[in-house]
């Protein structure tokens, strides 16, 4: 046997001998040490495409009621009419504005930073079928189309008034912790399932901390809301 045949003897013995190491040390978790294991960061970028995918995320509902109340006077007239309106508002992560740029991995304290994209208000849903309109008018409301106009006043009047609750502290806090929450959960479930066993997520809202309101509005039009919501009412009614 010449020296190349004994040198690719020993090559090859080699080759087999890595591959065979390499499925028992898969095995064993001996290759994740010799190779470096999985990296906290590939983890952490699949998890944000895995999140980016799903592009929206419904973090908070919340069901608010207005009650408004319009008058009006001709002829030394007045009517009064009174609509009691219920409305569902979602609070709302856009995922898909998540970045590369907004994740970053700590090695020293084992932290994932996460900056969240603003929450965002969508809605409101207004739930005509519980309704409630009354009022007094008499003779006015007789002669004239006062209950139309009252009507219209105040269910304009009732569509900002939902929205304005929904934007309040409170709601807008339980929305932010709700969010936080999901996505955090979201990133650390795969570095625990990794081998990460203490790895932390923190996750933050870009105005966090500098008291200004964390939130977009993204409410639906007065004019919208009414309408589809006499919409759903009406393909009620025909079921």
């Amino acid at each position: 046997m010449d020296s190349r045949q004994t040198k690719l003897i020993a090559i090859l013995a080699i080759a087999v001998a890595l591959v065979l190491g390499v499925i028992l040390g898969t095995a064993t978790g001996i290759a994740d040490r010799i190779f470096g294991g999985p990296k906290a960061e590939t983890i952490a970028s699949a998890s944000l495409e895995s999140m980016r995918a799903q592009n929206r995320l419904i973090a908070f509902v919340a069901r608010y009621v207005s009650v408004t109340t319009s008058t009006t006077s001709r002829f030394g007239l007045s009517a009064k009419r009174t609509l009691i309106l219920p409305g569902d508002v979602r609070y709302e992560l856009d995922l898909s504005k998540l970045r590369p740029k907004d994740v970053s991995w700590d090695a020293s304290s084992h932290t994932l930073q996460v900056r969240l994209p603003e929450v965002e208000i969508a809605g409101p849903d207004v739930d005509l079928t519980s309704a409630q309109e009354y009022g007094e008018g008499g003779v006015l409301t007789a002669l004239t189309n006062a209950d139309e106009t009252l009507d219209q006043a105040n269910r304009a009047t009732a569509v900002s008034d939902l929205r304005k609750q929904a934007s309040a502290e409170v709601p807008m806090r339980l929305a932010h912790e709700a969010a936080r929450q999901a996505v955090e959960r979201s990133f650390a479930m795969p570095l625990v399932a990794a081998g990460f066993k203490d790895a932390k997520v923190v996750a933050r809202f870009p105005t966090e901390g500098n008291g200004e309101a964390s939130y977009m509005d993204l409410s639906t039009p007065y004019e919208e809301a009414i309408k589809e919501a006499e919409r759903q009412r009406a393909a009620q009614g025909q079921r």
